[in-house]
């Protein structure tokens, strides 16, 4: 009988490490880690990687100004609509950037859409809002094709937002959710705009 009981034990341990989502575990509190220590892409108020407010938009600029990273055109959403842009992959092939192009032939914008870069206030994709330390009074709410989402700024760097998503959040969606839900939100993006 116990043969059986640590058998039963030994199967159910199995079947639980295999039902885990993957990624790796944080050896002090045991919870899965959403963001990594290895930076791709750093963000600052001034530039996001090597690209700056005049960089040309345009594969071989951006890619001088990412040595290293490709780019490849893909459509993708935005707050109101989709667009087309080039993403930037590093040499894993993982998609680490997407730059919009402006009316002036320059970079409009940047999103950072992955946890291998570090925003100007060490912000990472994946982060919480309380980890991060954003303030509800800093954000908006987002609407259309973002609709439930918190946009925010990262503070003292009015060019930069962080698109934060809240899961199971239920509405409603003309107004920023209750501090509470924000709590746990998820940081999903950040976005870069050339100084004026």
């Amino acid at each position: 009988m116990r043969l059986s009981v640590i058998g039963l034990a030994f199967v159910l341990a199995a079947a639980a490490a295999a039902c885990t989502p993957t990624g790796e575990l944080d050896g002090t509190s045991g919870r899965l880690v959403r963001t990594s220590n290895e930076t791709l892409v750093q963000i600052t108020e001034d530039h996001i990687g090597g690209i700056n407010g005049d960089t040309a938009y345009g594969q071989k600029a951006i890619e001088a100004a990412l040595p290293g990273f490709t780019t490849e055109g893909i459509q993708t959403a935005v707050e109101n609509n989709t667009e087309w842009a080039l993403a930037a992959f590093n040499s894993d092939g993982f998609q680490v950037l997407q730059v919009f192009k402006g009316q002036n032939g320059k970079v409009r914008s940047v999103h950072g859409v992955t946890h291998h870069l570090q925003g100007p206030n060490g912000e990472r994709i994946g982060m919480t809002f309380s980890e991060i330390g954003s303030s509800r009074a800093d954000c908006r709410v987002g609407k259309n094709l973002w609709r439930g989402m918190a946009i925010c700024h990262s503070n003292g760097h009015p060019n930069v937002e962080l698109v934060y998503a809240i899961p199971g959040y239920q509405g409603p969606f003309d107004r920023l959710p209750a501090e509470n839900d924000l709590f746990d939100a998820e940081l999903q993006r950040i976005l870069w705009t050339p100084k004026s």
